[in-house]
């Protein structure tokens, strides 16, 4: 009781200290100075403060998820076992205080990337000199194999120099690319703008819709114009479908962040162009005005990651070099069998999956580390540990977290507030829809040919998979079908599309047609 009494009187003091600091002063109230600041400063000053509050919530909320999982967790392990029924929790509680996933919003926390933790790990560490090893072991490998058949050491590297022929035209095509996504739709958000706060609104939202359909235009036309003209080779188509398919995401993720408070409140104005233009650089398909940032740039670590993105670009073009153009460049000189085919497949799996490993590892650990280092964007989780996965939902999840985050946001959720939460089925089948078919728009594009593989395996086989292997499995077992299945899915992938490749080169079609297009050559082809 004297505790309680104690706290009263003080709870008593601080409201009466409280009051008499809001209370003005006799000069304050003798000079009418109780309010000084007004007009645009105090605006400014004010939404300055409600994005910092908005950050500092944010970054609060994440932190303080991570440390009561970790709490969980460490419960969970140190929980005695005993007999009996756990206590229950009554589900109003629960859903209380429990968000609705379709209302939940991707929180940027700064955290290093999971590779860069485990590499301080000695472990970790000779399981990544061993791929180095494998690297030197394909470079002597070649030195000796060119030195017993030309006599001279010559280390040559032809198929890095077609894949990426005509660079420089590569490059001049995404400069229109980037200045079309920087310019049309920043201006046509403060043309909506401008629009909620004067007059002629038709007009400029007219002008506005024009501009996006304008934007849109270059990217999906001069792309494939430039292909089409130029013949261009598969890497260099890749650079421009990745930049396409990169520009659009991050053009709908920046009107879909700002479209909405914009034209809720009259008197809104744009976000600054610099956090437009910072966005368009930074690793995440997520808009956000602010994100959290590292103290200084470590340009050590920037230089290792290109160096091992280089290191990787070398690895896999030994790879397909020394496993799969010997085997594939004469398949479709023999007769069809499903002999054959079953062995090419099976050949397949270790090419396909060590380039699947280098692809992850180039792109969704260097690359995004080497500009998130150089921008100093604080939150590096740009995948989980999918290695570890035991069901395929985990896997989709946790794989490419950067593309995973923008459909989750702007695709699942949008369509479970549609279906106002109650069809996820639907919602989730939306997402391997749209994906799938991105992903088989990337494969078409880059080998200028039509074989739905990747559009039947990731849509169907992929999707099955999702609604199977859920997350109540956890143990071993499913791992190691994971593991299993990505190997088969490689060595599928890998056999379809070099089987298709040389045969498109071995049996020209005489006329260029719809459906000599789509129509695969791999199943009538034999010289």
């Amino acid at each position: 009781m004297e505790a309680k009494a104690t706290r009263r009187r003080l709870w008593k003091r601080e409201g009466q200290r409280g009051q008499q600091e809001d209370q003005p002063s006799a000069g304050q109230l003798a000079s009418g100075n109780t309010e000084t600041h007004s007009g645009p400063d105090l605006v400014q000053w004010t939404r300055h403060m409600e994005a910092m509050k908005s950050q500092l919530l944010e970054q609060a909320q994440g932190q303080l998820m991570e440390l009561l999982d970790q709490a969980v967790q460490e419960a969970v392990q140190s929980y005695p076992t005993r007999q009996g029924p756990l206590p229950s929790i009554p589900p109003d509680s629960l859903n209380k205080t429990r968000e609705p996933s379709h209302k939940k919003r991707k929180v940027f926390v700064t955290r290093q990337s999971l590779l860069d933790e485990l590499m301080e790990i000695q472990h970790f560490r000779t399981i990544y000199h061993m791929f180095i090893a494998g690297l030197c072991v394909f470079i002597i490998s070649t030195l000796v194999i060119d030195f017993i058949d030309e006599g001279r050491p010559i280390l040559e590297f032809d198929l890095l120099i077609y894949s990426f022929g005509q660079l420089p035209l590569t490059l001049m095509t995404w400069v229109p690319m980037f200045l079309s996504t920087l310019l049309a739709p920043y201006q046509a958000l403060r043309l909506w703008t401008r629009a909620q706060a004067g007059g002629a609104w038709t007009l400029r939202v007219g002008l506005a819709c024009v501009l996006l359909v304008a934007h849109t235009s270059v990217l999906a036309v001069l792309p494939i114009y430039v292909v089409a003209e130029h013949q261009l080779p598969p890497a260099s188509r890749g650079i421009l479908v990745f930049e396409q398919v990169r520009f659009l995401m991050k053009t709908y993720s920046f009107l879909r962040e700002t479209v909405p408070g914009t034209l809720g409140s009259k008197g809104g104005e744009a976000p600054s162009f610099s956090t437009y233009l910072y966005f368009l650089f930074c690793p995440t398909l997520i808009y956000r005005e602010t994100y959290p940032r590292t103290p200084s740039i470590r340009w050590s670590y920037v230089a290792k990651n290109f160096a091992q993105f280089l290191g990787c670009v070398f690895y896999g073009s030994f790879i397909l070099s020394r496993l799969c153009i010997p085997v594939f460049s004469n398949m479709s000189q023999e007769p069809f069998s499903t002999r054959a085919l079953v062995l090419s497949i099976m050949h397949a799996t270790l090419p396909g999956i060590l380039m699947l490993l280098f692809i992850f590892f180039a792109f969704l650990h260097c690359w995004h580390n080497a500009f998130a280092e150089m921008l100093r964007f604080g939150d590096r989780m740009f995948y989980r540990d999918w290695w570890n996965s035991a069901s395929f939902s985990n896997y989709y999840r946790t794989w490419n977290v950067v593309v995973h985050d923008w459909l989750y946001s702007y695709v699942y959720q949008d369509a479970m507030q549609l279906l106002e939460g109650r069809a996820r089925g639907p919602a989730m089948l939306a997402v391997f829809l749209i994906s799938s078919v991105v992903h088989e728009y990337i494969f078409c594009f880059m080998l200028g040919f039509f074989y739905p593989v990747m559009l039947v395996l990731f849509l169907g086989v992929g999707g099955l998979l999702n609604f199977m292997m859920n997350d109540r499995y956890t143990g071993p077992a499913g791992n190691v079908l994971m593991w299993t299945l990505l190997f088969l899915g490689q060595g599928i992938q890998v056999s379809l599309y070099s089987q298709e490749w040389y045969a498109r080169h071995h049996c020209p079609l005489p006329q260029t047609t719809f459906w000599g297009l789509v129509t695969p050559q791999s199943w009538s082809c034999h010289t």
